[in-house]
């Protein structure tokens, strides 16, 4: 029976374990000893209600197959070299290492209870501040100001945006940006565009400390804790000094095939933030990637060729801001865009933020 090797246990790693655990060997590489569930990690950012909610264990994922929590030092062919354990030789190797973003979107800690640890400490900090700046008016900055303006409706909220514009993503819609620069007056929340910080705050972030600083152009702004919602990183490393850091790009994607094939690798695939497919990085997108490969190394074990490819697709976006408003850029069944308002976007995805989706995923009740 054919060996594969999943490197990573996100949402792409997850699904493509999964749908190929009946037909191979699987063994799924993981640093975290828990699924991470990053959709919802903003709500658990100010609810410790949602606290425990966003982590949930791997332990019924798989079927036949192995999950194991290590951190993968290189790859060499498709040889996978885990820290303190012996080499694993495989047939087919899937790299799904996602990336990594500053705290609370995602987590640097491999435990659960130190990240809930830190969540706790967060909360403490959020319940004593009366201020709070954040720095990225992307979907991550205007979510997270959501989540602060409903969990804390007195904070006084400021997001500085580098951009002429929030939502500076070519594929996001005006009609979406408007919908939401709206809210975010109804929740009383300042924006700042065309402006960068001419400096960082000096606390970390989360961390509770009254601050001033001040933007290139002179304004300045105080706060008692801020937020970095930019800087997402491709999670690479492992293959820089291997013969895959010839296909890494400046910003730490890698280089793939329509197919989800890691360029020239044949047995080696790819899928998630870590690729240079040209979209936002999305949940939605890992998974549908996942069902590619999964389809196309189906083919393979059967003798066939791997036909499939991916379509990216245009740039849609679910964007709650907090459990009861938000603005969503959706396309409907002819491929065309259309915008959902606050109630629509509480419906899909406001109050319970996939998490029932991700628990059935993981064979979780």
């Amino acid at each position: 029976m054919a060996r594969i090797v999943v490197i990573g246990g996100g949402y792409g790693g997850i699904t493509v374990a999964k749908g190929l655990d009946p037909l191979a060997d699987v063994i799924l590489i993981e640093q975290k000893d828990q699924f991470v569930h990053h959709a919802a990690a903003l709500r658990a950012a100010v609810d410790d209600v949602w606290e425990n909610a966003i982590f949930m264990p791997y332990s019924n994922l798989l079927t036949r197959g192995t999950v194991i929590q290590g951190t993968v030092a290189k790859v060499e062919g498709t040889t996978v070299y885990v820290y303190g354990q012996d080499p694993i030789e495989a047939d087919y190797v899937i790299f799904a290492t996602g990336s990594t973003y500053p705290f609370p979107a995602k987590y640097s800690s491999s435990r659960a209870q130190v990240a809930k640890a830190r969540l706790e400490q967060l909360h403490e900090n959020l319940a004593a501040a009366e201020s709070v700046l954040i720095v990225g008016g992307g979907t991550v900055g205007i979510e997270l100001t959501g989540e602060l303006a409903s969990a804390f409706p007195s904070l006084q909220i400021t997001i500085v945006e580098k951009a002429d514009d929030l939502l500076s993503n070519p594929g996001y819609t005006n009609e979406l940006r408007e919908e939401i620069k709206d809210q975010l007056k109804e929740l009383g929340v300042r924006v700042i565009t065309g402006a960068e910080l001419a400096y960082l705050p000096p606390h970390n972030v989360g961390e509770l400390g009254h601050f001033t600083v001040a933007t290139k152009d002179g304004e300045t702004i105080e706060a008692d804790i801020w937020f970095q919602c930019f800087g997402s990183r491709a999670n690479s490393g492992y293959l820089v000094g291997t013969e895959y850091e010839a296909l890494l790009h400046p910003d730490g994607t890698l280089r793939v095939e329509p197919t989800m094939q890691v360029t020239g690798h044949e047995n080696v695939y790819a899928v998630g933030d870590l690729t240079d497919v040209r979209e936002s990085k999305r949940a939605d997108a890992a998974r549908q990637q996942a069902r590619v490969v999964i389809s196309n190394i189906a083919s393979q074990l059967s003798g066939d060729a791997p036909e499939v490819s991916y379509q990216p697709t245009k740039e849609w976006v679910i964007l709650p801001l907090g459990p009861q408003m938000g603005a969503s850029q959706l396309l409907d069944a002819d491929g065309e865009t259309r915008i959902l308002g606050m109630e629509e976007t509480a419906e899909i995805k406001g109050t319970d933020l996939m998490v029932s989706v991700i628990r059935s995923q993981l064979n979780l009740p």
